[in-house]
């Protein structure tokens, strides 16, 4: 069996996308991505700074953004965040989000 080309397969997708829904751009279907990633971002250069109880905060709360993405954003809406099912993805992103909170409430402030 052939493959199909980019164009065909969006093609096909699009013609299988139910009435009613509006159709996105690709690269507006990346903008939750991009979100979610900007913060992780900002995140990840706090903790950099030395606020080991801010940075996983933001962190957390970053994943937990990209948990209600996943779980109210249709499929074609969310692009790369929908990696694996929708309770498989809600479940690891919420459990990682908890888990940086715990680490986040024990973890000792460092003082100056």
């Amino acid at each position: 069996m052939a493959e199909l080309s980019d164009a065909e397969a969006s093609d096909e997708a699009r013609e299988k996308r139910p009435e009613g829904r509006p159709e996105v751009p690709d690269w507006l279907a990346q903008v939750p991505y991009l979100l979610v990633m900007s913060a992780l971002a900002a995140g990840i250069v706090i903790v950099a700074a030395a606020y080991f109880k801010r940075g996983p905060a933001i962190i957390a709360g970053a994943l937990l953004l990209a948990a209600a993405f996943r779980l109210f954003l249709p499929k074609d809406w969310i692009g790369m965040l929908a990696v694996r099912r929708r309770w498989i993805d809600l479940t690891t992103l919420v459990g990682m989000a908890v888990l940086l909170i715990v680490l986040a409430w024990v973890a000792p402030q460092l003082s100056a």
